[in-house]
């Protein structure tokens, strides 16, 4: 007798959903997170900012997605056929059950060296306060001279010249040539910075420019020397850094005052455009002219305002010179009664004067006579009118004594009309 066949064993009937999420979850457990190498292709930013790409190998490509918070992140701008390293996690897109790889960071391939030494540099002066926010200075307004170092035979030079005439053709622009690509980059970019750095304090300049195009990482490591990022540091005036593109920074644009994402923009930050000024100033005078406009718009109505008042202008002018006509009578008189009583009392004083100053001679010449009697009382001449006679030896000295002559001694006697010679015959003795 023949044994019963069995039922066949049924499968699990899946929802797609709950299938796609449960290969997520296997592959979340098996893989994640993983390191995928491989090359770009297709690479697509989007305007929100996430990335689009794939990576491939000779054996297969694997579709992968950089979300704009990690896309920001990346220190250098992907293209395509660049061979990458990536670290991310494998998922499951869904709506289309595609296997994609969420990529969370990325650095260009077989440059992992290069790499880990920017950063262990990056760390080291970030932990010494040299990309400090609070060090940063502002860019000048309008800046009386700019300074620029690159490669004389750059692109980046051209474009950052070009800009300037666009915007600022006004401002004076120095160029410190200097390599920047290569073994003696960093020491020429040093040598240049400090050669700008003595026109600024001279006050020739009050911006600098360090400039250059793109390049691979090894192309820009010369921005990544410590010698020029102490050198950006001690800039006296600010330092704007546009070095390659927007994804690509080095250690100067961390350094410097201000980081500008190519060399183009730099310049746009360093002197804003001439049409916004004359826009401005426009704008300013259109102002003044509404502000005068309105002001003598304000100074008509008052001007009507008070002619209103004033009524007939000729009637009032009148009212006006005969009241001055009145005054000018009133002081007329007032300026001839004043002058009258002045002179009637300068007369008055005149006559005062006359009859003091009389008084006073008056009695001068009667001091004068008695002080003259007095005189004439002691006048000898009338002494010798009474008989007397003065006796003087013969050098005129009056003689007072007997005992000043001797026998023999001529004298002189003078009497009241005139003199008589004598002759001493002998002196007698006083009793």
């Amino acid at each position: 007798m023949a044994e019963p066949s069995r039922p066949a064993t049924t499968p699990r009937i899946w929802q797609v959903g709950a299938l796609c999420r449960a290969i997520a979850d296997s592959l979340e457990a098996r893989f994640n997170p993983v390191a995928v190498r491989g090359e770009i292709s297709a690479f697509t930013a989007a305007s929100s900012g996430h990335c689009y790409f794939s990576l491939k190998d000779q054996q297969g490509q694997i579709r992968c997605a950089m979300f704009r918070r990690a896309a920001q992140l990346l220190e250098f701008r992907p293209r395509e056929g660049d061979s990458v390293e990536v670290l991310g996690r494998l998922g499951v897109y869904e709506p289309r059950g595609d296997l994609q790889l969420i990529v969370e960071s990325m650095r260009p391939a077989g440059q992992g060296a290069l790499y880990e030494q920017f950063l262990r540099l990056k760390a080291r002066l970030e932990a010494e306060g040299l990309f400090e926010p609070g060090r940063k200075r502002p860019v000048p307004v309008l800046p009386r001279g700019i300074g620029i170092v690159t490669s004389p035979g750059a692109a980046a030079l051209h474009d950052v010249v070009t800009a300037l005439r666009r915007r600022a053709c006004h401002v004076p622009v120095v160029l410190a040539p200097a390599a920047v690509q290569g073994a003696q980059a960093p020491g020429e970019l040093v040598q240049a910075l400090q050669a700008l750095y003595r026109l600024a304090q001279a006050g020739t300049i009050d911006v600098i420019l360090l400039v250059r195009g793109g390049g691979s990482i090894e192309d820009l490591w010369a921005f990544n020397d410590e010698r020029l990022a102490r050198a950006i540091v001690a800039s006296p005036v600010p330092l704007i850094c546009g070095v390659g593109h927007e994804t690509d920074f080095t250690i100067a644009d961390f350094c410097a005052d201000l980081r500008a994402p190519t060399p183009t923009a730099a310049a746009e930050l360093a002197a804003q455009a001439r049409e916004t000024w004359l826009e401005g100033l426009a704008a300013v005078q259109e102002r003044l002219d509404r502000a005068v406009a309105r002001r003598l718009d304000l100074s008509g109505e008052r001007l009507d305002q008070a002619a209103s008042r004033l009524g007939r202008p000729l009637a009032r002018m009148a009212a006006q010179q005969a009241r001055l006509g009145r005054a000018a009578h009133r002081l007329r008189f007032a300026v001839h009664r004043r002058l009258e009583a002045d002179t009637r009392r300068f007369m008055a004083l005149d006559v005062d004067l006359q009859g003091v100053a009389r008084e006073r001679l008056r009695r001068g010449a009667d001091a004068l006579e008695r002080a003259r009697l007095r005189l004439d009382l002691l006048d000898p001449r009338l002494v010798l009118q009474r008989g007397y006679a003065l006796l003087a030896d013969a050098s005129g000295k009056p003689v007072t004594s007997v005992a000043r002559v001797h026998a023999g001694q001529p004298l002189v006697a003078s009497v009241a009309d005139g003199d008589i010679p004598v002759t001493v015959t002998r002196p007698c003795n006083p009793s």
